[in-house]
Order: structure tokens, then sequence, then C-alpha cells
């Protein structure tokens, strides 16, 4: 069981993984913004923080930079976006980023098992994830 912040600005989608990974016993929070994650990271403190990129309000890539992870060396960030490849998700890597998946290329299903994978890696960064 880990603590998961999950920053989603699709409702269903949102509501999708949070159902799937309290399935798995998760303790899991949600924010549809980074700045609803920013106030929600100053008292809660998660293990893994699942998060899309393009975001209304405030993206991932502005959260990353407000949310210092040299700071918090335990919290892994897995970048769940479409942008294959793309200059934000080399800087999300580089701003601390622990893996990357594509949303298209996830079945829901196969989710938790990234999830779990990704908790359970020793490696700072880990590749893309199908």
């Amino acid at each position: 069981m880990a603590n998961i912040l999950i920053v989603e600005d699709d409702k269903d989608l949102n509501a999708a993984y949070k159902v799937i990974l309290e399935s798995e016993k998760h303790k899991v929070k949600t924010a549809f913004n980074g700045q609803e994650a920013l106030a929600i990271l100053k008292k809660y403190t998660p293990d893994l923080i699942l998060l899309d990129l393009l975001m209304p309000i405030m993206g991932g890539i502005e959260l990353l930079e407000q949310y210092d992870l040299k700071d918090h060396p335990k919290v892994k960030v897995l970048i769940f976006t479409n942008m294959e490849n793309s200059p934000e998700v080399t800087k999300a890597y580089n701003l601390g980023a622990t893996r990357c998946i594509i949303k298209s290329w996830t079945a829901p299903q196969n989710l938790s098992k990234v999830v779990n994978d990704t908790l359970k890696a020793k490696n700072s960064q880990l590749k893309l994830a199908s």
C-alpha cells in the first residue's frame, strides 16, 4: 500500500485511476491541476505522484518546478501523458520525474502494474513504460 497523488484534469480519467489504485489498497488523493496539487502537497507527502503534463491553471512542468523533488527524495513521479518524446517529457525527467507512460498505450487495467513497478523500482529514473 502506498500514498498516491493523482494530478489529472480529465475528471473521468482522474476518477477511474482513483478507483483502480484504491482497488489495489493504495491511499489516493486527487487534484485537477498543479495548483491544487501544490496545496495538497503542503500537508501530504505521497510515495508517488501520477502526473499529467498538460492541464489548465498549472501544468505538470510548473508543478515540478515549484515542488522541488530534491527536497522530497522518496517521492516518485510517474508522468502520464500522450506527448511521447516531447521536450516537456525531457524537462520533466530533468526536474526529477521517475518514469513516463503514454496514456493511449496504457490500458486502465495495466495502470496498477505500472504504478506498482514504479514504486518498487530502485532506479532513480526508468525508461518509457508501455
